[in-house]
């Protein structure tokens, strides 16, 4: 099939009416795959691999087909709808910019460019004095690698390097491909920088990373500096993290990333946090990085800034983020006033309607759930990792090799049954549900997955 692992065949599937769910036809929607196929034909089928569902609306913590189906939403459509599909805030935002009208103004200036600025500066940690924005988190990582690069020139540092981890991603385009910590992934380009870093990601599940975090980021920074025979002063310019692993949820050791951040301050080295997914209240706080009680140099920001429009940031001190000269670094939709409103009432609803709070009140009880599942299903279900509103699952066999098939099946389960969950074609399930959603559904939608999990081993009896 050319839109990937699932079927396009229409199965015949119980009829579901529950307070938060409805499933009335086969899935998926007969009507809805020769529009699927249609698609496939017309567009690059790097897009593709999801479920096949054809969304018609989006509400709150709902998605909806136009065949009266409706699925609890684990997705947040991969951690962007953080504060609910069409949020009332976010609406009333664009429309009163849509009633003006206005949709697009490139560098000149514009009152909700002002208006989001302003409320965003004052809203965020005293260290982040002044944004830049942009369309999408790959731009934004692009910019931290520039930014970092500037200042280490500023500095004196003979080279350029940037230190990353392995198994990390930080976006599509060329330079956020090099600070990918997946071969496979930036094979295409042919080359790598040489002065383009990474070390190996501190699992916490790793025996020497659990005796010692602190001597374990050392050590491995020092074998990295010897290898490539470097110094960490004159040298390296700035350290690339992503908050979290993105395929398993995965946290570094508080104090492996507090040694990081020391180790760069004594060494006038950046320390960025990539906060693609991890940022906006998803982990229970306004930005994941909070979790370590670190303050870093620059910020990298998307998906939840807006929760459905293309807004991407990168925020820092004003001498960082005024080194580019004016005019050498901007974006065609850098600051559309759309955008920006979106921005604005997005953050206004995370701080003043307690969508945070709600996201860390409820992450204790999705966790508690969630590993209770673990415990239910200890052969395969391994691990239960992330923070908040955050989780993915981990399935391993005995033998700890990866249970991606299984995933496959459970999550095409959970679709059939009224709850879309994050399929990471990995051995792993991704949960990011808006963080406005009720406690009723989200037990609702653990107990689905519960189903699925369960159906699923007993139709695959290998695992």
């Amino acid at each position: 099939m050319a839109g990937g692992c699932f079927s396009h065949v229409p199965v015949d599937v119980k009829k579901i009416e529950s307070r938060y769910r409805r499933i009335v036809t086969p899935i998926p929607v007969p009507q809805s795959v020769p529009l699927l196929e249609e698609m496939y034909r017309l567009e690059s089928r790097s897009m593709h691999g999801q479920l096949p569902i054809l969304w018609d609306k989006a509400e709150d913590f709902q998605v909806h087909d136009a065949w009266g189906n409706t699925w609890i939403d684990f997705t947040s459509t991969i951690f962007v709808a953080n504060a609910g599909h069409g949020n009332r805030r976010i609406l009333q935002g664009l429309q009163e910019v849509l009633d003006k009208p206005l949709l697009h103004t490139y560098t000149y200036a514009n009152k909700p460019r002002l208006d989001y600025l302003r409320y965003l500066i004052a809203n965020t940690p005293a260290q982040f004095e002044k944004a830049f924005m942009l369309s999408a988190g790959t731009e934004a990582t692009e910019v931290a690698l520039k930014l970092m690069r500037l200042q280490g020139e500023k500095a004196g540092k003979k080279r350029g390097g940037i230190v990353c981890f392995q198994g990390a991603f930080h976006g599509r385009t060329l330079g956020a491909q090099m600070m990918t910590g997946n071969d496979g992934a930036k094979a295409w380009i042919g080359y790598q920088d040489p002065n383009i870093h990474h070390l190996p990601f501190p699992y916490p599940w790793d025996d020497k990373v659990k005796a010692d975090p602190r001597t374990f980021f050392r050590q491995q920074l020092e074998s990295l500096l010897e290898k490539h025979q470097l110094d960490a002063g004159k040298d390296i310019c700035g350290f690339m993290l992503e908050t979290f692993q993105g395929w398993g949820a995965v946290f570094y050791p508080k104090e492996f990333v507090q040694e990081l951040v020391a180790f760069a301050k004594a060494h006038q080295i950046l320390v960025a946090f990539d906060e693609m997914q991890a940022g906006f209240g998803r982990t229970g706080e306004l930005f994941g990085y909070m979790h370590y009680e670190v303050e870093p140099d620059l910020l990298c920001l998307g998906k939840g800034a807006s929760s459905g429009l293309p807004l991407a940031l990168v925020m820092g001190s004003a001498k960082i983020m005024d080194l580019p000269d004016v005019g050498s670094m901007s974006s065609t939709h850098s600051a559309n006033p759309l955008c920006c409103a979106a921005g604005l009432a997005n953050l206004q609803a995370m701080l003043e309607d307690g969508l945070i709070d709600n996201s860390r009140r409820l992450g204790q009880l999705f966790h508690e759930q969630l590993n209770a599942l673990k415990d239910k299903y200890p052969q395969q279900l391994r691990m239960v990792c992330g923070k908040g509103l955050l989780a993915a699952l981990i399935f391993q066999d005995e033998a700890g090799r990866p249970l991606s098939k299984l995933c496959d099946l459970i999550s095409e389960k959970a679709m059939q049954n009224g709850l879309l969950v994050v399929h990471t074609g990995r051995e792993s399930i991704k949960l990011a549900p808006p963080l406005s959603i009720h406690q009723e559904a989200l037990l609702e939608g653990i107990s689905v997955l519960d189903e699925c999990i369960s159906s699923a081993l007993e139709e695959c009896h290998d695992y």
